[in-house]
């Protein structure tokens, strides 16, 4: 399992580099740059748009304006943010955490949810519960997320129970330890639920789908005229072999919590990754466009390979071997 961990990473380095070169690509042949605008402060000097230009290399060709992050990048020198004005590691400090609370909050709300309610489905199969979970899971998997969002918060501000926007409330940093704890957690169940819905639905419906073709297996079958209880086949024998397939979609789930993260924490105005990312793209600022791009890469690798881990851990039958 080490030696298929370790060569998952190596390969993905590859992947790694198409990614950024093709960003750092996109976002030097797309007109303008952050230092138009600063041109046009006449507080700021032509010397100091020059200076700032040679001192990243601006003004290169675009192969050694690449070469040139891509070095930087190996020495842990993630860049500049020209917007924030401070290192790009300072800002994605501070949102990464925020996308991340966000993202994990969702996915165990998800994985949480969607399985019980999936091998209930499949074992209420054509009952008022499974007709019921059939018509949640295609109306919540067919409206988008920011939609949903725009209405679960409009019957928030009609409700008044849950904050409508933020993370914090203003008088957080006077609360208590509990306090600040309940407040971020309020702040989180729009969002959150908004985000968990759509992915919830599908898996729900994977989950039925793979319990209702396990239940029809010899082995089952065999199982029950033993005479074991039912607990015992279901969640034992059943349910181990129908988690199987979701195992191999965590790394891409955990991907696409984050992708669709960056659209409802714009509408839910939470300050994380996806906020940033969209300041960053309107006002060129390259360097930080580029790290996020690179960490969300990252990210998906991780995702991937803690997949192929609980694989193993689920299936004692599955194992990584070196082909010959």
């Amino acid at each position: 399992m080490i030696n298929h961990t370790i060569r998952r990473l190596c390969s993905t380095v590859l992947l790694l580099l198409a990614v950024s070169f093709f960003t750092f690509w996109l976002m030097h042949t797309t007109p303008g740059n952050f230092f138009d605008t600063l041109r046009l402060n006449p507080q700021i000097s032509q010397s100091t748009v020059d200076r700032y230009e040679k001192l990243y290399h601006l003004n290169d060709p675009f192969p050694v304006q690449y070469w040139h992050w891509l070095l930087n990048i190996c020495r842990g020198e993630w860049g500049y943010s020209f917007y924030y004005n401070v290192p790009v590691t300072h800002v994605l400090g501070s949102r990464l955490f925020n996308t991340f609370i966000l993202s994990f909050t969702s996915l165990i709300i998800t994985w949480g949810v969607a399985i019980p309610l999936g091998i209930w489905a499949a074992l209420r199969r054509n009952q008022w519960v499974d007709r019921v979970l059939s018509i949640f899971s295609f109306a919540a998997f067919s409206t988008p997320g920011f939609f949903l969002a725009v209405l679960v918060l409009y019957m928030a501000s009609r409700w008044g129970a849950l904050p409508l926007g933020g993370m914090h409330s203003p008088d957080y940093d006077d609360m208590t330890l509990v306090g600040k704890i309940r407040d971020t957690a309020l702040h989180l169940v729009i969002p959150a639920t908004v985000l968990s819905l759509s992915s919830m639905a599908s898996l729900q419906r994977i989950m039925r789908g793979n319990m209702l073709g396990i239940l029809r297996q010899q082995y089952i079958l065999a199982a029950r005229a033993k005479g074991l209880p039912e607990r015992v086949v279901i969640y034992r024998h059943a349910l181990r072999n129908a988690f199987n397939p979701l195992a191999t979609l965590l790394g891409y789930e955990f991907a696409a919590l984050l992708s669709g993260a960056a659209l409802i924490e714009i509408v839910c105005s939470w300050p994380g990754l996806g906020s940033l990312l969209l300041t960053a793209v309107r006002s060129k600022d390259v360097y930080l466009v580029m790290s996020s791009t690179l960490l969300a890469g990252v990210l998906l690798v991780i995702g991937n390979v803690l997949a192929d881990i609980l694989l193993t851990l689920v299936d004692p039958r599955i194992r990584y071997e070196k082909s010959n």
